[in-house]
């Protein structure tokens, strides 16, 4: 909704608009299942980044076992934490295509007509 189409609504109208948007149930459900989604997979990603960093300072020996020709433990880690990132994307734009996007989008267009009806009573 662009700033030309509120013109003629005063703030308070638009504050109660988008406050009666943060109090809804939809819009708790949606952070719920962001939140659901974001902080497990945020953890586990930190954890396993931790985890070689911890290893690459601490386990050289670990690290520097070579596993095919010049191929160690150190290059198939790095190589996983790429794949893992990737895989988190792919993951994350499924989900949030599915379970975050259509209630946004009612949310969103709800907040729209909201809007449009207070502009219209003016």
């Amino acid at each position: 909704m662009s700033r030309d189409t509120l013109r003629g609504v005063n703030e308070e109208d638009t504050a109660a608009v988008y406050q009666r948007a943060y109090d809804s149930e939809e819009f708790h459900e949606l952070r719920s299942r962001l939140a659901r989604f974001v902080i497990p997979v945020s953890v586990a990603f930190l954890t396993w980044y931790l985890a070689y960093v911890l290893l690459a300072t601490y386990a050289h020996d670990f690290m520097s076992t070579k596993l095919w020709g010049n191929i160690n433990v150190a290059l198939v880690i790095g190589l996983a934490q790429f794949v893992t990132t990737f895989g988190i994307t792919w993951a994350y734009v499924r989900f949030a295509n599915t379970k975050v996007d259509p209630i946004a989008t009612d949310l969103r267009e709800h907040i729209e007509g909201e809007l449009k009806d207070v502009e219209g009573d003016k």
